[in-house]
């Protein structure tokens, strides 16, 4: 069982939420509502999106990257997965 699949019940409900925020956002833009009401569910999605991206990126570094038992190898190959991530988010 990989590390994503321990925890996927959990991610899924975050992921559930962040679709609720972003139907929210979608509702405020057809409906005309006020733009700071829209800023803030704005805001309020993109902190959950970084919530989530920030768990999957601690797991992704405990089982690929912190794990005593990798080789050189895997670790390696662990962290570029890693930095190719973060790269792609950040941009």
């Amino acid at each position: 069982m990989s590390h994503i699949s321990a925890n996927k019940d959990s991610l899924i409900k975050r992921v559930k939420r962040i679709a609720g925020q972003i139907q929210a956002v979608e509702n405020a833009l057809e409906s005309d509502a006020d733009c700071a009401k829209t800023l803030h569910l704005v805001a309020a999605t993109r902190g959950a999106i970084n919530g989530l991206m920030e768990e999957i990126i601690e797991e992704h570094a405990r089982a690929h990257v912190a794990d005593p038992s990798l080789s050189d190898e895997a670790r390696n190959q662990g962290v570029e997965e890693l930095l190719e991530a973060i790269r792609r988010y950040s941009k």
